[in-house]
């Protein structure tokens, strides 16, 4: 598995990374926390160093069962912890956009508690917040570092504006944001931005939510509060469109390469650019078992062109991941 330095200070980490979102549930369909620990304990095995979730996958879930499978497999030597904070929830469910310093500060202590560890290694501004000024986040963030309790500072979901705003008060060590064949908004504007200050670019998403995973049909139904429930992509007619680009690309990855077109996915995200991290869901163990087929291979631009042109080929009416985006305060 390629690893690549994180933060620009020697923290090395496998360009794949575990998500965990669905494995705090929410928005999942629920979790299985047996599974889930086993899911984690086997990454590392499989070289996938790079551990990311946040406090809202599952109200505080997700960042408790990543720590207790990592306490118990004696594993935090071995991985890079990346969360996040920007988000408050109530008992309802009910999710909005808070980065304000109290916040920032109390969630970066509540991680630390549900995480079982002494530092995190990326912590990342989940949303920006348009009803906190940005000098106060970045300031907040700044003093987490300088007080050791995280290591790097990240942004997800910001503008190159926002990150411009940010930057002019405390450097920017990551870029999350979602990034897939599919969903590509950040070409034109954070994808130059990242490689114009060798920011390292996570991307979430990269299989699509399953999409580009080549497991997905049409009939396919989703329990209970899954969100592809209410996914634009999922909803026809645009899901035969994408489950026809996919069906095509899987057909080119076989021809050319021998793969598939999860193997295909993530290897175009890690080629588009030399620092990018593909951040890839799962909830067991096997769902990991393909990340060995995406080391050893590159794609040339002329196969990049190639992939593009069979994606709008079969994809005429895209969206984006707008959906996903929470609220402001009021």
């Amino acid at each position: 598995m390629d690893t690549i330095d994180i933060n620009g200070q020697g923290l090395h980490a496998s360009r794949i990374g575990l998500g965990t979102w669905a494995i705090g549930g929410w928005k999942w369909g629920g979790t299985d926390e047996a599974e889930s620990i086993r899911t984690i304990q086997s990454a590392p095995d499989k070289g996938v160093t790079l551990i990311d979730t946040a406090p809202v996958y599952g109200f505080g879930r997700s960042e408790e069962i990543v720590g207790k499978a990592i306490k118990q497999g004696g594993l935090r030597d071995q991985v890079v912890l990346a969360t996040k904070c920007a988000l408050e929830w109530d008992d309802k469910g009910g999710v909005v956009r808070n980065a304000s310093r109290k916040r920032l500060l109390k969630e970066a202590d509540d991680s630390l508690r549900r995480l079982q560890t002494d530092v995190i290694d990326v912590l990342q501004v989940h949303w920006p917040d348009p009803t906190v000024d940005m000098h106060e986040t970045a300031e907040a963030m700044d003093e987490l570092k300088q007080s050791g309790k995280i290591r790097s500072i990240g942004v997800s979901n910001f503008s190159p504006e926002q990150m411009d705003q940010f930057s002019a008060v405390v450097a920017i060590d990551v870029a999350q944001n979602p990034y897939n064949l599919f969903e590509r908004e950040i070409d034109d504007d954070l994808l130059p931005w990242v490689r114009k200050h060798d920011t390292r670019l996570l991307g979430y998403g990269a299989l699509c939510r399953g999409l580009l995973s080549g497991r997905m049909h049409a009939g396919r139904e989703f329990k209970g509060d899954d969100l592809r429930n209410s996914d634009p992509k999922f909803q026809q007619p645009r899901l035969g469109q994408y489950l026809s680009a996919v069906e095509a690309l899987e057909q080119f990855a076989h021809q050319y390469y021998d793969k598939h077109v999860l193997d295909l996915a993530i290897r175009w995200l890690l080629d588009q650019y030399d620092y990018s991290f593909a951040l890839w869901g799962a909830r067991t163990p096997d769902q990991l078992d393909a990340v060995t087929n995406v080391p050893g291979w590159h794609l040339d631009s002329d196969a990049r062109t190639e992939i593009e042109k069979i994606v709008n080929a079969h994809v005429t009416d895209p969206v984006g991941p707008e959906f996903m985006a929470p609220p402001a305060r009021d």
